[in-house]
């Protein structure tokens, strides 16, 4: 079966698979890499194909899509609940799930689309919060091993926006992810301010777990962030660019670079000890990239986020990059810092 990789991608920028297969439970998904791997074919997984950026010449080997599906809810004690979740389950729908059954900890993390199988490997994370937090196993078939491999949190090597699955390409599998939620009706204390804001509480108070996924569902609705097919600022890979972590130093200068521009404070978040996070949307914007950046070009800035890129609608992938190339280049210039992508790029150099 062959596709066109467009049609799986939340950018829909893609070009064709040398082969397409699709797993629907776990056995199905190991056979299908098992016999690519013995035929020495490269493999792509994909998902929700929401944190994907396929070149335009599309992908030589076989295309797995990973739909397997299962939720299981297990007493882990003192009132905690580990709920492992197959791989091709949809994100959003797990989010909800915990948040119906009354369980605390992925609520920050709703609207984020793809699948729960894709979450440890980018180390997910939205307002505050990040899966690595509560995440306490990923279970994988390791492909150099070949065999089926349980690893704890620690062993993922959880870093910003990464993980060793990221790090080490696609050596494993991810067929199912273990997350320890609390059972109470609170969430965990609100760390972002914009979220905070939007409920009416300080910072590090809590709200309900559905209080707190609706509002954070509102602002992501607001930016163009929650899927809409009727809205091509939503025809995105979400956050394009991860926020980037400087030393004192660099920060000193973005800030003098910033008092020279006229651009006003620049935003910070503690990021450990001697290191900042700056949010990549500001440096954006103020390097001259507004929202809606682009166009009538079919790749713009969204008009809703300055840290989506979009496609209007007949863009490709070539016309994409250049434009985040051109962002790269400017942030650059103006700041000092290098942005750098956070969706996976298949088959493109940047």
């Amino acid at each position: 079966m062959t596709a066109t990789l467009a049609d799986y991608t939340t950018l829909g920028l893609g070009g064709p698979a040398g082969a397409f297969t699709s797993a629907g439970t776990e056995a199905e998904l190991i056979d299908a890499v098992r016999t690519a791997d013995a035929a020495a074919e490269p493999v792509l997984l994909i998902g929700g194909g929401s944190n994907l950026v396929i070149s335009d010449a599309g992908f030589p080997g076989t295309v797995v899509a990973v739909n397997t599906r299962g939720i299981r809810y297990d007493d882990a004690g003192d009132g905690a609940v580990d709920v492992t979740v197959a791989a091709g389950e949809d994100w959003d729908d797990v989010v909800a799930a915990t948040v119906a059954e009354g369980l605390a900890g992925l609520e920050t993390l709703s609207g984020i689309p793809g699948r729960a199988g894709a979450t440890p490997i980018q180390n997910v994370g939205a307002y505050g919060r990040e899966v690595a937090e509560v995440i306490t196993q990923v279970r994988v078939h390791d492909r150099e091993r070949g065999r089926i491999v349980v690893l704890d949190n620690e062993a993922c090597a959880f870093a910003y926006r990464t993980s060793r699955f990221k790090a080490a390409g696609a050596r494993s599998v991810v067929l199912e992810v273990t997350f320890r939620l609390a059972r109470q009706p609170q969430s965990l204390p609100v760390k972002y301010a914009e979220l905070a804001a939007e409920l009416g509480l300080a910072q590090g108070e809590r709200a309900g777990i559905g209080e707190a996924r609706a509002a954070v569902l509102k602002i992501r609705a607001r930016k163009g962030m929650v899927l809409n097919p009727g809205d091509p600022d939503t025809r995105s890979a979400g956050s394009f660019f991860t926020n980037p972590i400087v030393t004192a130093d660099q920060f000193a200068r973005v800030e003098a670079a910033a008092a020279a521009r006229q651009a006003g404070p620049v935003p910070r978040y503690e990021a450990g000890p001697g290191l900042v996070k700056i949010p990549a949307a500001w440096l954006i914007e103020h390097a001259g990239f507004a929202r809606g950046y682009g166009a009538p070009s079919p790749a713009r800035v969204s008009s809703k986020h300055t840290l989506a890129l979009v496609n209007t609608g007949n863009a490709t992938t070539a016309d994409l990059l250049a434009l985040a190339r051109e962002i790269v280049s400017g942030v650059d210039s103006a700041y000092g810092v290098t942005l750098t992508p956070e969706p996976i790029l298949i088959g493109v150099s940047f």
